[in-house]
């Protein structure tokens, strides 16, 4: 339906790369209906994806929408043992892969393999589905997609037609992008802001730049030749952003607008990006997977007057996730359930249509009047801004005494000898866990101990303090906790 209205709408429009050599959003709709006419041929049950971002990514989203079967993106960093674990799960599928990728799943049964290459070509011609062929029930599963699986198997989330059109009629304007506008998509196809990006772009009619990998000289390079007006970044692109930036002396100026997510961004990367692109409009967007992507927004206006701003209170609001959407409702709650006064930290809670909280074969996740319980630490302030202190999972529990990791953290990224820092429980038996602090910088333990027990207390101050080069993130920007852990546990 959103693609149909695309092209209604603007259907000459590029959709997709460069203008005057991409796809237009009418030759989209076309290879979209050929792919789809194909999948429903296969005799199979989904269509997977196995590769790094191209025009073949749209197409076989949008195909595998028209052939009413579940689109399954399938992450490619993922080792060989563990990749073959997820495509068996997925099979039986059709799958388009990348050259490179291909041989790493041909032995899987019940798998329907095209490479990129091969794929695209197909579309270019040949039989298309009809329109009343066309499924349109909103109930149908549009997207799976898998958990990172960092404390276990990776769980499939379910995302329904009704829940990924619900988050786009909710947040973007149909056609409200110029003709001029673009918007660089660097994240990766497995991950729910890349495919929300997809839908966003096409809904309002901005064409889309595809950054397969994803580096710091070739975005900047990107944003340049391509006229780019938009992009998404996670904290950790963004900081290397701003420090090549710095380093070659350039700006961007066509860029009009920047949105981060994905991960803690430290309040220094933030301010020096807000320095470095003084005319960008800035919005952190906070979401989850099971929420078909964003739940609450920090705009423009309100990254500029807490940067600018001398009162402790406004300027906190830099280190918070914004405010929900009008289309949601957000509550705090305790591990009872209950909700919680403004300013008293629990768990969030989200409902509305965009949330599915769905896993396949689990089922929902959704309380009997549909609040779906994130898993993730915040509290919302008296103004209603929303401030996320990070995984439940992740609480240290010290001497009985919950303590969270960010609010350390945010304390110690404060410290001019810090320029980047993961606070860990280590197991410990007197304690139950002590308090490790991983940092990046120069301080000295004495120091960051000190500074921490000044501005908390002496408990929260870290007992242990080692320090990295830089710290384990994945490619979408999440730090890996998981790691450190185990390292820390082995000290």
């Amino acid at each position: 339906m959103l693609l149909d209205m695309a092209v209604s709408g603007f259907g000459d429009r590029t959709a997709f790369g460069s203008v005057g050599n991409g796809l237009t959003y009418a030759d989209l709709l076309e290879r979209s209906s050929r792919a789809g006419h194909a999948f429903s041929q296969a005799g199979t049950e989904r269509v997977s994806f196995l590769d790094v971002s191209s025009p073949a990514l749209p197409v076989a989203l949008f195909g595998a929408a028209y052939a009413g079967q579940p689109f399954v993106p399938l992450n490619y960093r993922l080792a060989d043992n563990d990749l073959v674990a997820l495509a068996e799960r997925t099979s039986p599928a059709s799958i388009v892969a990348g050259q490179d990728q291909a041989p790493r799943v041909a032995s899987v049964s019940g798998l329907s393999l095209s490479d990129r290459d091969g794929f695209l070509t197909a579309t270019e011609s040949g039989e298309a589905l009809e329109p009343s062929g066309w499924p349109m029930d909103p109930d149908d599963i549009a997207v799976l997609l898998y958990t990172s699986g960092t404390t276990g198997a990776p769980k499939a989330a379910v995302l329904r037609h009704k829940n990924l059109v619900g988050y786009i009629l909710g947040s973007v304007e149909f056609m409200g992008a110029g003709e001029h506008e673009a918007t660089l998509v660097s994240v990766p196809p497995y991950h729910i802001a890349g495919l929300a990006a997809i839908l966003s772009s096409v809904y309002a009619g901005r064409r889309v730049v595809q950054l397969p990998n994803f580096d710091a000289d070739t975005w900047i390079d990107l944003v340049a030749s391509e006229g780019v007006t938009h992009a998404m970044v996670v904290p950790t692109m963004l900081a290397r952003i701003v420090e090549r930036m710095t380093e070659r002396s350039i700006s961007l100026p066509s860029l009009q607008a920047l949105s981060y997510g994905g991960g803690r961004m430290p309040l220094p990367v933030i301010e020096q990006a807000l320095a470095l692109f003084p005319e960008t409009r800035f919005v952190n967007a906070y979401g989850l997977t099971e929420t078909s992507s964003t739940i609450s927004l920090l705009g423009p206006d309100d990254h500029r007057s807490a940067h600018a701003s001398n009162d402790a209170a406004i300027r906190r609001r830099l280190t918070s996730v914004g405010q929900p959407l009008p289309t949601l409702e957000v509550s705090i709650r305790s591990e009872e359930g209950a909700e919680v006064p403004a300013g008293t930290p629990g768990e969030v809670w989200v409902r509305g249509e965009q949330v599915a909280g769905e896993y396949l074969q689990q089922g929902s996740k959704l309380t009997p009047d549909g609040w779906f319980p994130t898993n993730d630490g915040g509290e919302l302030d008296g103004d209603g801004y929303l401030y996320v202190t990070g995984r439940l999972d992740d609480v240290i529990v010290r001497g009985g005494e919950n303590i969270s990791p960010g609010e350390i953290e945010d304390v110690l990224l404060a410290h001019p000898g810090v320029r980047d820092v993961a606070v860990i429980g280590i197991p410990n038996d007197q304690w139950g866990e002590t308090i490790g602090a991983v940092v990046v910088g120069s301080a000295s333990e004495s120091d960051l101990k000190a500074h921490v027990a000044e501005r908390l207390r002496s408990s929260r101050s870290p007992d242990t303090v080692l320090y990295r080069d830089e710290l384990p993130y994945n490619d979408t920007g999440k730090l890996l906790r998981r790691v450190l852990r185990a390292e820390l546990t082995e000290q």
